[in-house]
């Protein structure tokens, strides 16, 4: 069962930055930093589009990044009742989102790779661990506990990120599977970790941990 709706935000890590662009929640009306939310807009014949970029032009409608918020939005009339305007929402709109959110990430470690700022394999990342280059540390929700419990014993101040299959790290990494990945210091770290952060409220299972850590940029 999912947690009742709250207006309290979700834990940050301390010292967040504080001048963050805030955003209030049209449902929770939680205001929080817009790397928290997800947009919609209100695009052409009344159609409401999930802003995941948050590049699309008109007038922001956000809400906080849990599946659960979603769906009492869909239920609630919140959309049309803040655009004060008739609002055409999508059907499994969490889903979509979900899905978007997702793909975005698996695509962001897919750059790394290609950038050369990413280590897969249990080898490798434990050489990256030892030489001090690993800024975040991804892990198959199906991986083995023990494999995961070495590494994360070498450093529990990184945060870490199990919200996707060994099939799924793999197939971003051109592979048939991945259970350990990690990133290097840079804007792709970053960027997956913000994405990760807003996926984990629409994730069924996995989770996101982290360390006392700078609020990640947004996406």
């Amino acid at each position: 069962m999912r947690a009742e709706l709250s207006s309290a935000p979700a834990q940050a890590p301390q010292g967040a930055a504080h001048a963050a662009p805030l955003r209030r929640c049209i449902v929770t009306r939680a205001c929080l930093p817009k790397s928290r939310l997800i947009r919609f807009v209100v695009g052409p014949e009344a159609a409401l589009l999930p802003d995941l970029e948050g590049r699309l032009s008109g007038r922001g409608l956000w809400l906080q990044a849990r599946r659960d918020v979603v769906e009492t939005a869909c239920a609630g009339g919140s959309f049309a009742k803040a655009a004060r305007t008739a609002v055409k929402v999508p059907p499994g709109l969490a889903d979509r989102i979900e899905a978007g959110l997702r793909r975005r990430c698996l695509d962001i470690i897919g750059l790394a790779r290609r950038a050369g700022q990413l280590g897969a394999g249990y080898a490798q990342v434990r050489a990256w661990l030892e030489a001090g280059r690993a800024a975040v540390l991804v892990e198959a929700v199906d991986g083995a506990a023990g494999g995961r419990a070495k590494l994360m014993g070498r450093e529990r101040r990184l945060p870490l990120i199990a919200l996707f299959t060994a099939r799924e790290l793999g197939e971003a990494l051109g592979r048939e599977q991945v259970v350990h990945v990690t990133l290097g210091p840079g804007a792709l770290a970053e960027r997956l970790l913000a994405e990760a952060l807003r996926l984990q409220g629409f994730a069924a299972s996995g989770r996101v941990e982290l360390p006392e850590l700078a609020e990640p940029a947004a996406p």
